[in-house]
């Protein structure tokens, strides 16, 4: 593979290719996964700086291990890289500016005079590429202070205790008109004729064999009049349907069978039979209930 592409266009297609995954499987929102966290900025930049490192060191080893084969030896490989994908002229004089190398024929040039049981230190230049990277770290790292320390921007913590008391604030404001969200602090009661005839063919396929179709009361509590056992108003109703009535002895819960939106219209038809005098209906039992919310008008 190495012969057959070369590095410039390796190292970017790899590098972008890493980007681009961690942009499709980061969740950043509607802003650019390694702007809004500054971890995937840094991650990126070391996997670049590692990525070049190799490259280079594969060249250096490369060009290391050409030295030592033999003038035949030489001769092959050359033959057989003219057949490949020969690198560019322009791509080894830019290698050679970024590593500031020397040819192996000038390195007697760059002796030190030291010698440490035989082996000697080359007095090289630091390599470009390295020096420009290690400033982009102290760029980076003032300005990352600035952003955080001195002008206190926020933080990654910061940011999620702001995201997750929006989504409560949104999840709120979505379950005011949710219709299968609701519950019985959010429900409100239903005046439009279509909902009050839908909770009405609902009460009569489901309630009327314990209320009666008119809402008299027959095994269950008489539902025309003020006096409630568990409370009346569309809140309590509906709190009701829900989760049924007195243990053991009161109605079961709803909430396996109905929707939300459809428990509300049966609660709000109930509502509306108040004071609908049916015939005969069963005695009143419970205290009568009051809706606090409603004003009281004094004579």
């Amino acid at each position: 593979m190495k012969k057959l592409i070369p590095a410039y266009v390796r190292v970017p297609v790899i590098f972008f290719a890493v980007f681009m995954a961690m942009e499709y499987f980061i969740d950043s929102g509607d802003r650019p996964a390694f702007i809004k966290f500054p971890m995937v900025s840094i991650f990126l930049f070391v996997f670049l700086f590692l990525l070049i490192a190799i490259e280079i060191t594969l060249s250096a080893v490369d060009t290391i291990t050409y030295s030592l084969l033999t003038e035949e030896q030489k001769l092959k490989l050359d033959s057989a890289n003219e057949l490949g994908f020969k690198e560019s002229e322009w791509y080894k004089n830019l290698m050679k500016r970024v590593t500031k190398s020397e040819s192996l024929e000038h390195e007697d040039q760059l002796l030190l005079e030291h010698d440490y049981d035989g082996i000697k230190e080359l007095d090289n230049n630091l390599p470009t590429w390295w020096v420009y990277l290690f400033y982009a770290c102290i760029v980076f790292g003032v300005v990352y202070m600035v952003q955080y320390e001195v002008l206190g921007a926020d933080n990654q913590e910061m940011e999620l205790k702001k995201e997750v008391a929006q989504a409560k604030i949104d999840i709120a404001e979505y379950m005011k008109t949710a219709p299968d969200l609701m519950d019985e602090k959010t429900v409100t009661l239903s005046i439009e004729p279509a909902d009050l005839a839908e909770g009405k063919e609902i009460f009569t396929t489901n309630c009327a064999a314990c209320h009666r179709a008119d809402g008299g009361g027959q095994i269950g509590p008489n539902l025309t009049d003020d006096q409630w056992i568990l409370g009346g108003g569309i809140k309590n109703i509906f709190h009701t349907l829900v989760n049924g009535g007195r243990d053991g002895k009161g109605m079961i819960a709803w909430k396996g069978t109905l929707k939300p939106k459809e428990m509300q219209k049966v609660a709000s038809y109930i509502i509306s039979l108040k004071g609908s005098n049916p015939v005969d209906p069963k005695a009143p039992e419970g205290e009568v209930w009051v809706d606090e919310n409603v004003p009281v008008a004094v004579k």
